[in-house]
């Protein structure tokens, strides 16, 4: 691997398509949301966790058709401004998936940390839409995005499974852990060449993240306190469990 160079546009019927391979990536994200979206619409689980993830790769489908054909295939073409309904967009679909991970684990929790939690999740959005778009940085919904999925997603996940070995619980958490590789691509520049840069390096990530969690959201049960198991175990003893329900070793 090297560090990334500029992606080449190419002409398509006399219109420039500026980083066309990033996009073609972005769209793979778009395709596998809308697929985990339709699939899910099949299962037409009840309750406002099912509710909420579908909405999230609904939302998030429409993020990242926006993003790619906006944000990478027509960047010249458009003002910077032009960007800031995909950004919302994908706002709004870490919240949801927040707000699914909320009501999930609120039968475990404090009512009070319950209900902190989903006003919390409201502030939080108002916050780095209101700092992304008075800046025009991406930057801020880049933050929102490691908050959320990282700070509340990922531990409420990994309590849920801690407590009661929930197998949708245990994808989501060991999910968000891969989909840092994305992160890590984006920020270290890392790509295979200039065809296939670290933007696209970091798109596969989130694609193969999104298929996963889709197949984590089939597994997510409605939960009750009489599910939590008693002598849970301790960290290294969860996390050994955990990867080795997904290693089968």
């Amino acid at each position: 691997m090297q560090k990334s160079l500029s992606q080449p546009s190419i002409e398509v019927v006399g219109t420039t398509i500026t980083e066309p391979v990033i996009t073609l990536t972005d769209l793979m994200i778009t395709a596998v949301c809308v697929y985990a979206f339709f699939q899910l619409r099949k299962l037409n689980r009840k309750g406002k966790v099912h509710k909420y993830i579908r909405w999230y790769f609904g939302i998030m489908a429409i993020a990242t058709l926006l993003g790619g054909i906006l944000g990478h295939a027509f960047q010249e073409q458009i003002e910077l401004a032009w960007k800031l309904p995909g950004w919302l967009i994908s706002m709004l679909a870490v919240m949801a998936v927040e707000r699914a991970s909320i009501i999930h684990a609120k039968p475990l929790l404090n009512k009070k940390l319950g209900k902190f939690l989903e006003v919390a999740n409201v502030i939080e959005l108002i916050t780095f839409a209101v700092l992304a778009f008075s800046t025009l940085n991406f930057f801020f919904i880049q933050i929102h995005s490691a908050y959320g999925l990282g700070l509340v997603v990922l531990p409420i996940h990994f309590y849920v499974y801690w407590k009661t070995r929930n197998e949708g619980s245990r994808i989501f958490f060991l999910t968000v852990i891969f989909a840092t590789l994305a992160a890590f691509f984006y920020t270290s520049e890392i790509g295979l060449n200039k065809w296939f840069n670290h933007l696209d390096l970091a798109h596969i990530v989130m694609a193969i993240s999104m298929y996963l969690l889709y197949l984590g959201a089939r597994k997510l049960e409605v939960l009750k306190r009489d599910d939590i198991i008693k002598g849970s175990g301790g960290l290294i003893q969860v996390v050994k469990t955990a990867l080795k329900n997904t290693f089968h070793i």
